[in-house]
């Protein structure tokens, strides 16, 4: 029977969901966006925001407990692990992005791994059991995504994972859990009550909690909504209830589960080739062909001291505005530093926001230099907006080029060697390499995985030859 509220049309969908529903495309791009998560979570795991955020979550303790990924010498009770392998997952801005904008996969993926790793020995949880929890709980935050017109575009006032990455995360754990669609219900009502966290803290070190708390408190709102905790059961009905978040709030019903049509079918996801805000993706394309430029005209020499300006024409983004930032944060969410980093390197990389290159002269005068337009047609959507860059020399000659889809879009997605060679960079940072290799084997098989606990083995940095009884695919 289907639902008369839209709520009640989520809990039967997250509930009625199976695996036989996964398409191909559906596992293998949710098998990209898993091993990429992994992989700059970490890295973020040597971030001093994951180490205060630890450091804090090690003085609760419980009976039950899950990995932190990358620590082989301490574990943590799941909902703690959730958040601190979330904070982890966003401290370096590095995490994948979606359309209408949000983080999808740093809000989903610590919790169903925290809490696959909570069931009983007996109750093993499969590797097709987690693609399907996590591919849930993404395609809820999708749906709610598309119930506003204001939410495809960049945001303004609040920061969309605390959000629907909150009900996402609590989709797919209550998935996890098998929870009857009353559960599902009031999941989704207790974790409303924990969405929301305000834009004001971007490029700060709080920013990357909030990727931490999505995936805690969707976790622990399942856990509360299996011990019978009940809340609205029209929570997604209400202006009152997610719509508070939307001034154009609009609900629909979900598609029917016979030939289910997944939204990560029809939109792929952005994954990053450097960490900082997918806007300033756009600009280091742009700004690296006009050095190739420059080099070129300048017998392979940047003439740094012939530029008099830089132009750089980018949407209206006020929290990526930042013409002098002063800390690796604010630098991740600055317009001005992206391009210049990008004139004087050729590139951007992880190593582009250490304090060393953040505060070198060269940089800093640089970025005295460059000034930013917002042209009308360049709309703060990472659908369709651009970078175009533009460098004046003091001899009155200009050179321009511009970007209109990064290398990493959705309309230009990595190619697999090179998610590959993303993933081996960060986690060789943490892992020994057996365990690295055994992450990528491990994601790639997934659906054939009997018991998905060896991931987080493997995240701890234990190596193969310790897991030839887990290791059947």
């Amino acid at each position: 029977m289907w639902a008369k509220t839209i709520t009640g049309n989520f809990a039967n969908v997250i509930h009625g969901l199976n695996a036989n529903h996964l398409t191909d495309q559906v596992i293998e791009r949710s098998k990209r966006m898993i091993l990429d998560t992994l992989g700059v979570g970490l890295l973020g795991t040597s971030t001093e925001v994951c180490h205060k955020v630890t450091q804090y979550s090690k003085i609760y303790s419980s009976d039950l407990s899950s990995t932190i990924w990358g620590r082989l010498d301490f574990r943590l009770p799941p909902l703690y692990a959730a958040f601190v392998n979330g904070v982890a997952v966003h401290s370096m801005d590095f995490d994948d992005t979606w359309h209408p904008a949000t983080h999808p996969s740093g809000a989903v993926l610590p919790a169903v791994i925290a809490l696959s790793e909570a069931f009983p020995q007996k109750k093993k949880i499969s590797g097709l059991d987690l693609l399907l929890a996590f591919n849930v709980g993404i395609e809820v935050q999708g749906r709610l995504l598309r119930f506003s017109s204001e939410a495809r575009n960049i945001p303004k006032r609040f920061h969309p994972p605390t959000v629907v990455g909150t009900m996402g995360s609590a989709a797919a754990c209550a998935k996890l859990l098998a929870l009857d669609q009353l559960g599902c219900k009031n999941t989704l009502a207790i974790a409303a009550s924990y969405a929301g966290a305000p834009l004001a803290n971007a490029a700060t070190q709080t920013k990357p909690l909030h990727v931490g708390n999505a995936a805690k408190h969707g976790l622990e709102a399942a856990c509360l909504a299996s011990q019978g905790l009940q809340g609205n059961k029209q929570i997604l009905d209400m202006k009152s209830g997610i719509g508070a978040f939307y001034t154009d709030y609009n609900p629909q019903t979900l598609p029917t589960l016979q030939s289910y049509p997944w939204l990560l079918d029809q939109q792929d996801v952005a994954i990053k080739r450097f960490p900082a805000h997918l806007g300033t993706h756009w600009v280091a394309d742009a700004a690296s062909s006009v050095r190739r430029k420059l080099v070129e005209s300048s017998g392979n020499l940047l003439p740094l001291d012939k530029i008099e300006k830089v132009i750089l024409k980018v949407p209206e983004v006020k929290y990526v505005n930042r013409p002098s930032p002063a800390s690796e944060h604010e630098a991740r969410h600055s317009f001005q530093f992206v391009a210049c980093s990008a004139l004087l390197d050729g590139s951007v990389s992880v190593q582009s926001f250490t304090n060393e290159n953040i505060h070198r002269p060269a940089l800093q005068e640089l970025l005295h230099k460059t000034e930013l337009e917002h042209p009308p047609d360049n709309t703060p959507s990472f659908e369709s907006l651009y970078c175009e860059v533009s460098v004046t020399l003091r001899d009155g000659n200009m050179i321009s080029d511009r970007c209109d889809t990064f290398y990493g879009h959705w309309r230009k997605p990595l190619k697999k060697q090179d998610l590959e060679k993303k993933f081996q960079s960060n986690a060789l940072s943490v892992l020994p390499a057996e365990a690295t290799e055994g992450i990528i084997e491990t994601v790639y098989n997934l659906e054939k995985v009997e018991d998905c606990s060896v991931l987080g083995t493997f995240l701890s940095g234990q190596s193969a030859r310790e897991l030839s009884q887990k290791l059947r695919f």
